[in-house]
């Protein structure tokens, strides 16, 4: 790519400026992929909590609604009166301009929304566990979701910042080297013609004072 640029100044001028935009990307490139790093480091650990508690929050609440089919019969008509909850909303932050899910919810009271004559206690520990785990899945639905979000934005910022710093560097480098050894070259050209010149004037001043 260096040999094919004009050997001027100008040229010159232009290719060290957009080596220090291009360094200048890559510092800010390595800083914006360390920051993603970092938070995404720390959902991670997140979600490995999570995903123990909830494995446990889901055996519980079957083991519970296994019980309830048992004690009652087949819950199907009680779980019908259970409303759909729809208090749930989904924000963004942005994490260097990466935008991350952040789910608002509000717990509200557990209140038993079926007929105390069809149920029992059985189905009533299997409602408010059910609550749990409906809890702890939207928290690891914002986790997950954020993480892979994070990962994405990381192996995207990996990319440029390796194309910055094995192509467009040292290619803006080469440029910079090829064109100021060619200027140089060029100045030691004609400073030997001048040179040359100098030597020629002086030399036939000579022969005319002689003369």
């Amino acid at each position: 790519m260096a040999t094919q640029v004009f050997a001027t100044k100008g040229n010159l001028m232009t290719a060290k400026k957009s080596l220090v935009l291009a360094k200048m990307g890559y510092d800010l490139m390595d800083r914006k992929r360390n920051v993603l790093i970092r938070e995404m480091m720390m959902l991670v650990d997140k979600v490995k909590l999570l995903r123990d508690e909830i494995t446990d929050s889901y055996q519980e609440a079957y083991y519970l609604l296994q019980q309830a089919n048992v004690s009652t019969g087949v819950i199907t008509g009680i779980a019908n009166q259970v409303k759909i909850d729809t208090g749930a909303r989904v924000t963004y932050r942005s994490v260097m301009g990466v935008e991350v899910p952040n789910i608002i919810y509000k717990p509200e009271e557990i209140k038993i929304q079926y007929g105390f004559e069809q149920s029992s206690s059985k189905v009533d520990e299997a409602y408010i566990q059910f609550n749990k785990v409906k809890e702890l899945t939207m928290i690891l639905a914002e986790v997950d979701n954020s993480v892979y979000r994070l990962a994405n934005a990381i192996r995207k910022t990996q990319k440029r910042a390796n194309a910055l710093k094995n192509i467009v560097i040292p290619d803006f480098e080469a440029q910079i080297k090829f064109i100021s050894e060619a200027l140089e070259e060029k100045e030691r050209e004609e400073f030997s013609r001048l040179k040359v010149i100098k030597a020629n004037k002086e030399r036939e001043a000579a022969q005319n004072k002689s003369n």
